[in-house]
C-alpha cells in the first residue's frame, strides 16, 4: 500500500507563484518516478512535469521556463515550484508516483486545487 498526500494549493493572481508538495508513504515499496499531472474542467488529464529517482526530468511545453520540479529522494516527496501563473494554469494538480512493486506499479493522490484569477 502506498499513501500519496498532496499539499500547497490554493488561489493566487496572474503572475503569481505557488509550491505543491507531494509526500509518498507506505511499506515495501521503491520508487521509480514522481510526477505531476493536472486536470481542467472538461479536458483530460495531462502531464505537468515527472522527475525519475535518476534525476530525469520532463516538463509540459506549457510550462517550460516556469515551473520546477524537484525531490527529495530520502523522503519520498517532490516539489513544484510555480512561477509567472496564468489563468490557464487553473485545474486541479495530481501527484503521481510509479513503483517497481508489479502488484501496485502506479499510486494517485487525492489532488490539490490551484485557481488562478484576478
Amino acid at each position: 500500500q502506498v499513501q500519496v498526500v498532496e499539499s500547497g494549493g490554493g488561489l493566487v493572481q496572474p503572475g503569481g507563484s505557488l509550491r505543491l508538495s507531494c509526500a509518498a508513504s507506505g511499506s515495501s515499496f521503491s520508487i521509480f518516478a514522481m510526477g505531476w499531472y493536472r486536470q481542467a474542467p472538461e479536458r483530460q488529464r495531462e502531464l505537468v512535469a515527472r522527475i525519475t529517482s535518476g534525476g530525469a526530468i520532463t516538463y509540459a511545453d506549457s510550462v517550460k521556463g516556469r515551473f520546477t520540479i524537484s525531490r527529495e529522494n530520502a523522503r519520498n516527496t517532490v516539489i513544484l515550484q510555480m512561477n509567472s501563473l496564468k489563468p490557464e494554469d487553473t485545474a486541479v494538480y495530481y501527484c503521481k508516483v510509479n513503483t517497481l512493486n508489479p502488484s501496485l506499479p502506479v499510486a494517485w493522490g487525492q489532488g490539490t486545487q490551484v485557481t488562478v484569477s484576478s
